[in-house]
């Protein structure tokens, strides 16, 4: 697959993709997909349940496995898609790998730290702001969370 003709929706769908490993292990629907300055392609999903790990979201874990890759903790000139709203922790993750642009597809009004709650990516006072590009396929990435909590309801009735 040649990623320099991909767009932000082809980007968005492979993050989807990631979100939907994340919810065959009963993990919350979130993907990530990190794209470097070179053109090199990472992507992971939450699994905070799994690894027993609070700060396993989709965004930490794809930091994680490129900073490693790269034996760099800058990420500059890097763009992050994400099916959700990064949160505080990971709008925090955001700055100090310094990623040149985050692309999210669903708001996240309970705990969103890019638009919905907070604004901390665009904040003047930290020293870094990515450029952000929201509600990227948002229709589907709300669904497939929407639908994930619906499952959970359901079996949580059932017993």
């Amino acid at each position: 697959m040649n990623t320099a003709s991909l767009s932000h929706e082809d980007y968005m769908l492979l993050a989807i993709k990631q979100a939907e490993l994340a919810a065959d292990i009963d993990e919350v629907p979130v993907g990530a997909v990190l794209i470097t300055e070179d053109g090199q392609t990472f992507s992971a999903h939450n699994a905070p349940i799994n690894k027993h790990d609070a700060t396993a979201h989709a965004e930490i874990e794809v930091i994680r496995l490129a900073t490693k890759a790269l034996s760099n903790y800058r990420l500059l000139n890097s763009t992050l898609y994400v099916t959700l709203e990064p949160c505080l922790m990971c709008s925090g993750a955001i700055i100090h790998a310094r990623i040149g642009t985050v692309v999210y597809g669903a708001s996240d009004e309970k705990t969103g730290a890019v638009s919905s709650l907070y604004q901390v990516l665009s904040d003047k006072r930290l020293n870094h702001q990515p450029t952000i590009i929201s509600g990227i396929l948002k229709e589907e990435c709300a669904s497939q969370l929407r639908t994930f909590f619906k499952n959970k309801r359901l079996a949580k009735k059932r017993g």
